[in-house]
């Protein structure tokens, strides 16, 4: 199981990750993008994610996954169970979620 603790820690390496506190949630952000949030009780994170494929995603998994709220479905955003996930995974989502807001050049260089 991964906590709140073990988002940081990833996120905060990626460059042009800033975390902010908005309405007693921590999310983290590439300028105004938000990329990762994490609910108020930090059991739950929302995370960038194609809207074409979330569906699929929620359906494969549902034991982890689940749709963004419906004041979110207008935007490339699902969540996932923290509980449900290992550190491997968890760093995977952060990740790909960073790289869909950053820009392809500063992908490339912080990947390689």
């Amino acid at each position: 199981m991964v906590t709140a603790d073990d988002v940081r820690r990833i996120a905060m390496t990626l460059p042009r990750t800033t975390e902010a506190l908005v309405r007693d949630r921590v999310k983290y952000r590439i300028g105004r993008i938000v990329y990762l949030a994490l609910s108020a009780d930090e059991t739950r994170m929302g995370f960038a994610y194609p809207k074409a494929e979330r569906a699929a995603l929620v359906a494969a998994e549902p034991d982890k996954f689940m749709m963004p709220r419906p004041s979110d479905e207008r935007y490339n955003w699902v969540r996932v169970r923290l509980a449900a996930i290992d550190e491997a995974e968890l760093t995977e989502l952060v990740v790909e979620a960073w790289r869909m807001c950053v820009p392809k050049r500063v992908a490339a260089e912080h990947l390689g």
